[in-house]
């Protein structure tokens, strides 16, 4: 009996570190993640978040077996390096003046933080850009990642208080998706004149969410309200998509 017992305790702590991957990361992200923006000043004490960064260069992805096990690695590791360039260059007011020239010139020459590869993954020297870009949009067909990964703006998503885990990555993407549709400081739908105002992510992407503005906003329309949602099923044809201008200033959580 003795032995059962020893045995089933020794299979649910294995279990239970299968599904905990990014304990750490979740335990910076409840400490220094305040409705989705950071405490940068704070953070950029903690030797944790280099510590958790030790640790993903210490895997090999190609090892992962589970799908979503796998984009949740690629996910946190895309966060967690964007936190890490903000905090060693802290004091900044935008992720834009890392860049080489800024963000226009940066983008023309590819010599914004997002071209530059400095990130050593297992054998892999990557950019911010190969990991959203070569990686988690091309291999996964997951459209939900864009409400997921964080550049450090006010526009962008919330981040998410807690790290990615492959076990809930569905519901933690399907959270995430609806928090972010619903902030009116990202998306606006005016049901009066059918107008959807969306975030310029769907404008940048709009090929990962559809063909066309019906497709896209049909996508949409899944995670709103149920009046807005059932509103644009019903008069798809008549609702119009604008864009919201991006706000690059730094998503940091004020004192």
């Amino acid at each position: 009996m003795k032995i059962l017992i020893l045995f089933f305790l020794i299979l649910t702590n294995i279990t239970t570190a299968q599904k905990e991957r990014h304990k750490l990361f979740t335990e910076i992200l409840n400490d220094y993640v305040v409705n989705g923006l950071v405490k940068y000043n704070e953070m950029k004490g903690d030797e944790r978040l280099t510590k958790y960064i030790d640790e993903l260069q210490r895997v090999n992805p190609e090892n992962i077996a589970d799908k979503n096990d796998k984009l949740a690695f690629w996910m946190n590791a895309y966060n967690a390096f964007t936190l890490k360039l903000i905090v060693e260059n802290y004091p900044v007011e935008s992720i834009n003046d890392l860049h080489t020239g800024g963000l226009v010139i940066g983008q023309i020459l590819g010599k914004t933080v997002w071209h530059k590869e400095w990130i050593k993954i297992g054998n892999k020297t990557l950019s911010l850009n190969n990991i959203e870009h070569d990686i988690i949009r091309k291999e996964f067909n997951e459209p939900r990642i864009h409400f997921a990964l964080v550049c450090a703006a006010l526009s962008c998503p919330p981040l998410l208080f807690e790290a990615y885990e492959g076990f809930k990555l569905d519901e933690q993407l399907e959270n995430q998706s609806i928090k972010f549709f619903n902030d009116e400081s990202k998306n606006q739908f005016d049901l009066k004149t059918k107008t959807a105002s969306l975030s310029k992510i769907m404008d940048w992407y709009d090929d990962d969410f559809g063909s066309n503005d019906e497709e896209i906003l049909l996508y949409v329309s899944r995670f709103l309200t149920e009046e807005i949602s059932i509103n644009i099923k019903e008069s798809l044809s008549d609702w119009e998509i604008n864009y919201l201008s991006y706000s690059w200033d730094l998503n940091e959580a004020k004192k």
